[in-house]
């Protein structure tokens, strides 16, 4: 177990954290279940909602499809090695949980920018003791920082599964298409790449109406086409696997998503709608409600 940026000291990791504004990785703690975010984030979350009241089939497959992705990976392909950016808060079915169920050596980097999360990464940190995990406190345009730091857990001189999963759409492309170029090309033959992205494509008016509620808030919400999201494994040379690059409900599924407990109805009904996610079956989902691309490309 690593994890240098643990040991950064609490008074400053505390002057870091801004619990005024919202930020990406803990509205998507909300959208999880999680209880690590702060009202601005709640509220952030709680607008989406409204926007698109089934907004949380997203977020929620969006996780599903990085289940899927890293289990096939590691059943399939062999692949021990991940680098995962953007990991988001610590919840059920982090990376080094799913690939070390199926090869318990595997080793995993974690990187995000958020300081509640790197409060709360040594969660992420509980490797079996045949695997590693490592987290870096870095964004991800520092792609140096990140290589550098990553190289301490994983061994570049074999594949290494990169994954960008629900992070490039708050990267303008300027920096979106280049920071990519750079980390795949630091990557050996063998390796992957696990991408998923908001788009525009599918229910156009559901997602503008989110993207809205976001970018009122001060978040970089880039909204890309099918054609657009391809481009960041076609531009880098990467074979796409099959089904190519599909909305995650459609990719690889195997009907396998997590079905929550359900509480009493009398529990339920006092609950605010973005308390209620937590609780959906995310089962019922339907072509109109998805609006993320997923995809998996192979470094030839």
């Amino acid at each position: 177990m690593s994890g240098d940026a643990l040991r950064q000291d609490p008074a400053e990791l505390r002057r870091r954290i801004d619990s005024s504004r919202a930020h990406p990785a803990r509205v998507y703690d909300v959208f999880l279940g999680g209880k690590d975010h702060y009202p601005a984030d709640r509220n952030a979350a709680a607008a989406g909602l409204a926007a698109n009241p089934r907004g949380y089939l997203d977020v929620r497959h969006n996780r599903d499809f990085l289940r899927r992705a890293v289990t096939a990976l590691a059943e399939e392909d062999g692949i021990r090695q991940f680098l995962d950016i953007g990991t988001g808060l610590p919840t059920a079915e982090n990376v080094h949980q799913i690939a070390q169920r199926t090869a318990p050596d595997s080793r995993v980097v974690y990187v995000d920018n958020d300081p509640v999360v790197l409060a709360h990464a040594r969660a992420l940190l509980t490797s079996g003791p045949e695997g590693r995990t490592d987290y870096i406190d870095a964004d991800l345009r520092s792609a140096d920082r990140i290589l550098e730091q990553a190289a301490r857990t994983l061994d570049f001189d074999r594949p290494i599964a990169l994954c960008l999963v629900a992070i490039l759409h708050f990267v303008p492309d300027e920096e979106a298409y280049p920071v990519v170029r750079e980390l795949i090309d630091a990557l050996p033959a063998g390796s992957r790449l696990v991408l998923s992205h908001v788009t525009d494509d599918l229910n156009p008016e559901n997602v503008r109406a989110v993207q809205r509620t976001y970018t009122e808030r001060g978040f970089t919400f880039v909204l890309r086409s099918h054609k657009d999201v391809e481009r960041f494994f076609t531009e880098n040379g990467l074979a796409v696997a099959a089904p190519g690059v599909v909305p995650v409900h459609h990719w690889r599924q195997d009907h396998a998503a997590p079905v929550p407990e359900q509480p009493e109805e009398s529990y339920l009904a006092g609950l605010e709608d973005i308390e209620k996610v937590r609780y959906r079956d995310i089962n019922d989902v339907t072509d109109a409600d998805i609006n993320i691309y997923g995809g998996l490309g192979v470094k030839s």
